[in-house]
């Protein structure tokens, strides 16, 4: 029985009846890589990585998130070291490349505070960015900065009770203006931590919710200042932050430097994770938020990338 080769042409089939390859006596020997198809299906295969972020965050969304009072979503990620709590060192895994890590499976934490000579490096690289991206050479669209300096106070969320940091009501105003820009409770959600060995950094993405609260009446348990350096680009903000931290008037400030990017817009998040694989609407809809995803983990990943050996 004859059969035909992945070209087109016949071939004869063998006793066995699988096909045999058909060579071309006129086949390329030049050395030049012809045009070749994504896969045998002509599709490129679904990056096992970015699913693995895009359906955490799509669990948060949609199944975690309705178990509290309605807010705002906030998915980012923080450009970090994943540390031992026992050593204090950076975490060796047996791992060549990034790897997403099991929630809970170590004992670790995550460091976001890095030097001043990294936070100085990541604001020259970004201030360059910002600049080359206004040229009409630029490959992506611009990006856009803007400065801020912002001041947190934070409330019991409980005035009765000793609540923990995470119990506060953070009400932020702008420094200039003294206008309060938000009043919220931040419920955190989630975290998965992404292992970098190849890389001077990790990252951790985080999901939590952000509840609109009255302003409190109370006793500020303490502030801090953020000096924030803002970039954005279409869908996403990096933020660059200088935190001074103090839990008195009289106590010393705290310095930390962060680096983080953030989805722009919740509602376009939560509106693109509930029509996520939705047979009932056209396929670029229902891929939104897996694209969505995509692009926050390619400029997560940037960022690392970016990092020096200065942490």
């Amino acid at each position: 029985m004859d059969s035909y080769s992945t070209n087109g042409s016949q071939s004869a089939s063998t006793s066995s009846g699988h096909p045999q390859h058909s060579h071309s006596p006129n086949a390329d020997t030049s050395g030049t890589l012809p045009p070749l198809s994504l896969s045998i299906l002509g599709v490129e295969p679904l990056d096992e990585f970015i699913k693995e972020i895009a359906d955490f965050v799509h669990h948060m969304i949609m199944v975690v998130s309705p178990g509290y009072p309605p807010g705002k979503i906030e998915v980012e990620a923080k450009v970090g070291i994943l540390k031992e709590r026992t050593s204090e060192r950076r975490l060796e895994m047996p791992v060549l490349v990034e790897s997403i890590l099991q929630p809970d499976a170590l004992d670790i934490r995550f460091e976001s505070n890095m030097s001043l000579q990294q936070h100085k490096h990541f604001n020259d690289r970004l201030n360059q960015l910002t600049s080359a991206s206004q040229q009409s050479s630029h490959p992506a669209s611009a990006l856009k900065y803007t400065h801020q300096i912002l001041v947190d106070s934070f409330f019991p969320l409980d005035p009765n009770s000793g609540s923990s940091d995470r119990e506060k009501i953070r009400v932020t105003r702008d420094e200039k203006t003294g206008q309060v820009v938000e009043c919220i409770h931040k419920i955190r959600l989630g975290d998965l931590n992404i292992f970098s060995p190849k890389q001077h950094a990790d990252w951790r993405v985080s999901v939590n919710l952000e509840v609109p609260k009255q302003h409190p009446i109370g006793t500020v348990t303490h502030k801090r200042k953020k000096d924030r350096l803002s970039y954005s680009h279409e869908e996403f903000i990096i933020d660059l932050t200088q935190v001074a931290s103090s839990t008195s008037a009289a106590a010393p400030s705290q310095i930390s430097h962060e680096l983080e990017i953030e989805i722009a817009r919740s509602e376009l998040l939560k509106l693109t994770a509930a029509r996520r694989n939705d047979m009932n609407i056209p396929e670029h809809e229902r891929s939104a938020f897996d694209e969505l995803i995509r692009a926050f983990v390619n400029n997560a990943r940037i960022l690392v990338r970016n990092a020096i050996d200065q942490w």
